[in-house]
């Protein structure tokens, strides 16, 4: 019997091996046969799955599927799927949408990204974050019509999947750099208390006024607790026990399913619903009717037709766009480190992520994105590939068909519960805990994107996030460290005389070390630092730049050293430069600056520009000279 079992577990085995193996070779072979008639050569099938390698990186675990892989991803994406079922629900009503949009989300996207996308383990599908700025952005101008309201949902999906599309073909996946962490960290924490306390209109059954201001939910909150319905408050509380406890015995059990099939039973078994407990009601059963998300009637009405609400539509699309990309990349890039047999891609990755969300509208799904939560219980479950997501994809598509009806009594207290879990774990205090021992700089950009965020809401929180991030850049940029170095050890050893006391100003002579860029934004700021710091030693006959650390120079940091040069002269005191890297020095001969100063006044090392001697002079050799004439200076290469 055992035999047996083994046999027909390693048939099913071979079988899903070779039926991905068949997708792919007649996915090579219909490519190859489309190019035959571009490209006339016997090695269009190469150049097929070259092409379909690189702009569908999903297809190479397909290639390379092991029959091995397959009962971990079948667990895991049975599991995440079980798991997507009500987290998908919760989350369509953080973004004002019938939960049943949240199972829409839950299938085209995860299948596409499985194809596109460069990260095996990603469980693509609604978020918390990106949910409430979907009701956000949609909210505002939607005027309270749902069907409007649905169709600038479905728009913006289109648009956020063509704006990540677009700039990971044009490689701006560098562009999230701007959003630091600590503003990211404030942002998020702010906006899940906002989704937090926005919930418990479900949990205790209370009436709440639709803001996302944290001080205004909380006044209501707080004048109608006399008004708590204890059935509904009770049955939240225990969905959210339920749920802890199950992902305390075994993080991969299906809490949140479990405690939507308690809450039903409770509800069904004793007639909570006629006791005030609000429940879901009919969901329609089906697939999503497919449809093209511009040719909505109910938009095409609206004063400026489609291309105004497109207008419209635009900043939450952007911000979207980028927030949901730094979510996704975020949590990719943290699973990958644990697997080194892929790469995870930034620009692919936006690529995919479009793809998701362009072909999702076309199947009524409200923007997507990767999660944190399922993506870790996919990888714990065992995902070896993207079959995984493909499964869990499948497993919604079956309940679209065939379970709908069972979440009739489903309590919407049960939904909550699940928000509140999730939502739980994007509160950052361990980030606050670290910056205030470690910088309070990046504390002050944390707490003011958090206060700003809970005050005035979601998108003036981002607004002020950028910002924020962009001021302190600049901030960093125009006023960046310096050292005056002093001799250390009497064995051409030099360091900053801040941090080592020990160490000697050479007599008449000031050292400074920049350490960054010299351009535009802080080129005044570093003429201001050598000429108080020349004021501060009196008796100064040479100024040594240690230049080793200016990693580049523009025109008016050109500008500005010319300056500091004249400056130096005309109080009779010179200027040595040292250790310049390649580019720079570059820039420096080609303006003309070195036949100015003087080659003789630049050096290789520091050791040299304090002596005011270059080794070759004190060998007694040529070569200087040899040099100068050829235009380096004594130096090696220009390039190194």
């Amino acid at each position: 019997m055992l035999l047996t079992t083994t046999t027909c577990r390693r048939a099913k085995d071979r079988h899903a091996q070779s039926t991905l193996n068949l997708v792919w070779e007649l996915l090579s072979r219909s490519v190859a046969g489309c190019l035959r008639y571009f490209v006339p050569t016997k090695a269009t099938k190469a150049l097929a799955k070259a092409m379909l390698e690189r702009w569908m990186p999903g297809l190479r675990w397909m290639r390379d599927y092991r029959r091995e892989w397959l009962r971990g991803d079948l667990f895991a994406g049975l599991t995440v799927g079980v798991m997507l079922i009500p987290q998908g629900m919760a989350y369509a009503m953080i973004a004002g949408l019938p939960p049943i949009f949240g199972l829409y989300s839950s299938t085209v996207p995860l299948l596409v990204y499985a194809l596109f996308g460069t990260s095996r383990h990603l469980a693509v599908g609604p978020v918390a974050l990106i949910s409430l700025l979907v009701n956000t952005g949609v909210g505002a101008l939607a005027g309270g019509d749902p069907a409007v309201f649905l169709a600038m949902a479905i728009l913006l999906a289109m648009m956020v999947g063509v704006l990540q599309m677009s700039m990971g073909l044009l490689r701006l996946g560098f562009l999230v750099n701007f959003l630091s962490h600590p503003v990211i960290s404030g942002f998020t924490t702010g906006a899940a208390l906002i989704i937090g306390f926005s919930q418990f209109k479900h949990l205790a059954g209370i009436p709440l006024p639709s803001t996302q201001q944290l001080h205004v939910l909380l006044g209501a909150l707080f004048s109608q607790v006399q008004q708590i319905q204890g059935v509904t408050l009770a049955l939240g509380v225990g969905a959210i026990a339920f749920i802890l406890a199950g992902r305390r015995i075994d993080p991969r059990l299906p809490g949140p399913l479990l405690a939507v099939v308690a809450g039903i039973a409770a509800v069904h078994f004793f007639s909570l619903n006629d006791r005030g407990v609000n429940i879901i009601g009919q969901i329609p059963s089906g697939l999503p009717r497919p449809g093209i998300p511009f040719f909505s009637e109910s938009l095409h009405n609206l004063p400026g037709g489609i291309w105004g609400v497109v207008q419209h539509l635009a900043p939450i699309a952007l911000t979207i766009s980028l927030i949901s990309f730094m979510e996704s990349y975020a949590v990719a890039r943290a699973v990958q480190r644990k697997h080194r047999n892929y790469e995870v891609d930034a620009n692919k990755e936006l690529i995919a992520l479009g793809a998701a969300n362009i072909a999702g509208s076309f199947f009524q799904a409200h923007p997507t994105t990767g999660g944190f939560s399922r993506t870790a219980v996919n990888e714990q479950a065992g995902a070896q590939s993207g079959l995984a997501a493909i499964i869990s994809a499948a497993l919604i598509a079956l309940t679209l068909l065939f379970l709908t009806p069972l979440f009739y009594n489903l309590p919407q207290a049960v939904l909550a519960a699940i928000i509140l879990v999730a939502v739980y774990g994007l509160i950052d205090l361990k980030e606050v805990r670290y910056l205030y021992h470690n910088d309070r700089r990046d504390l002050v950009l944390l707490a003011a994107t958090f206060l700003v965020t809970v005050t005035l809401g979601v998108e003036a929180g981002i607004l002020a996030g950028v910002a924020l991030s962009i001021a302190d850049l600049v901030y960093r940029s125009s006023r960046p460290h310096y050292a005056v170095l002093g001799a250390y050890g009497g064995k051409g050893i030099y360091r900053n005389v801040q941090r080592f006391p020990e160490a000697i100003e050479p007599p008449n002579t000031l050292i400074l070390r920049p350490d960054g860029q010299w351009f535009f934004a802080n080129a005044s700021f570093w003429q201001q630092a050598i000429r108080e710091n020349v004021a501060a030693r009196p008796g100064t006959h040479v100024v040594v730049l240690d230049a080793a650390t200016i990693s580049a120079i523009d025109s008016t940091g050109l500008h500005s050293l010319q300056d500091v040069w004249e400056e130096l002269q005309r109080d009779g005191i010179a200027l040595r430069l040292s250790g310049l890297i390649g580019p720079v020095r570059d820039k420096l001969e080609h303006s003309g600056f070195f036949d100015k100063l003087g080659r003789d006044h630049v050096f290789m090392t520091l050791q040299e520009a304090v002596a005011g001697r270059h080794l070759s002079e004190a060998a007694g050799s040529g070569a200087v000279r040899t040099a100068s004439r050829s235009g380096h200076s004594g130096l090696v290469s220009p390039r190194s």
